[in-house]
């Protein structure tokens, strides 16, 4: 039997996982904090290994201490396949982790499946513009999954709390100082109605219009990659598509936005995508269910209107 350990720094991330775990073989969890350990119970969880230490008082320790840490939970545990949450932490982890378990690691998973005693797992390739299937050959495995690829259902089973004493070294990184972040204003994964934005805004001010579509929607609004690394006319944490974040809404309103498949992939399990571009041959009217051709600056204002009365 399959003996798969789960592991993320975000609880919800985890639950996703254990879900998808339970189809493949036996469930179980990796956990920094016994305070949580039961919570993963109701997800399937048939032994939650908790390993404290004032090493890992918080996520700020280092990496390779958080890596040293999960490689002593996932021996103590006699796992073979390691699913992390493919989270900016998770990415970086999942290849220290494979590294000190001496196997081979593959990271943003978009999909599992098992095949002759195998996990076979798909991903974006050459840009985006296609899935690539990747079975790892060593005994041990580590898979990074993108967050919300799998649906998360409850299955509460009787668990097991393991403690596993831990040998850690001191952290090489130390905290001097602590400054707070701000608050990310939006989002963008959890939103049931988003209003994407494009290149097809002129100037940042424009963005408004979009802002106001979204708002009488009860949504939210987020852009593609160009209108927030390159131009930064949005928050990062508003981007979607292949290096940002990925949406499931109910509904998603695409204006001024191509379709370019490094955007798309982000966008692709949306239930319901409008898309609103003046280019009648826009890719993203190949994945839209209703489009509108036409100038947004004419169609987008009446379109909120409309929706205010």
């Amino acid at each position: 039997m399959t003996q798969i350990l789960v592991f993320s720094e975000q609880d919800a991330v985890a639950f996703e996982l254990l879900s998808k775990a339970r189809e493949l073989g036996t469930a179980m969890v990796a956990s920094l904090r016994k305070s949580n350990a039961s919570d993963y119970f109701a997800y399937g969880a048939q032994k939650v290994f908790v390993g404290e230490s004032a090493a890992l008082a918080d996520f700020s320790a280092d990496a390779l201490t958080r890596a040293d840490a999960l490689a002593q939970i996932v021996n103590a545990s006699g796992a073979n396949i390691v699913l992390i949450g493919s989270t900016k932490r998770g990415k970086e982890l999942a290849g220290r982790l494979a590294q000190k378990l001496n196997c081979g690691a593959v990271t943003d998973a978009i999909g599992l499946s098992a095949s002759d005693g195998k996990i076979s797992v798909q991903r974006y390739a050459l840009g985006g513009n296609t899935v690539a299937t990747d079975v790892i050959n060593s005994e041990r495995q580590v898979i990074a999954v993108m967050p919300k690829t799998f649906e998360t259902t409850q299955q509460a089973a009787p668990g097991e709390i393991v403690n596993v004493a831990l040998q850690l070294r001191e952290p090489r990184v130390k905290i001097v100082e602590r400054k707070a972040k701000p608050q990310a204003t939006a989002n963008v994964e959890g939103a049931e109605t988003l209003v994407v934005v494009g290149k097809g805004f002129g100037k940042p001010e424009d963005l408004a219009i979009g802002q106001a579509l979204a708002s009488a929607l009860k949504g939210e609004m987020g852009c593609t990659r160009t209108l927030a690394a390159d131009y930064h006319w949005l928050g990062e944490e508003r981007m979607i598509g292949i290096s940002g974040k990925k949406a499931k809404p109910r509904l998603l309103i695409s204006v001024g936005v191509s379709g370019q498949i490094q955007h798309t992939v982000g966008i692709l399990e949306s239930k319901i995508i409008v898309a609103i571009n003046k280019d009648k041959s826009a890719p993203i009217f190949k994945i839209a269910d209703y489009g509108i051709v036409g100038d947004l600056y004419q169609i987008v204002p009446k379109l909120t209107a409309r929706i205010g009365k």
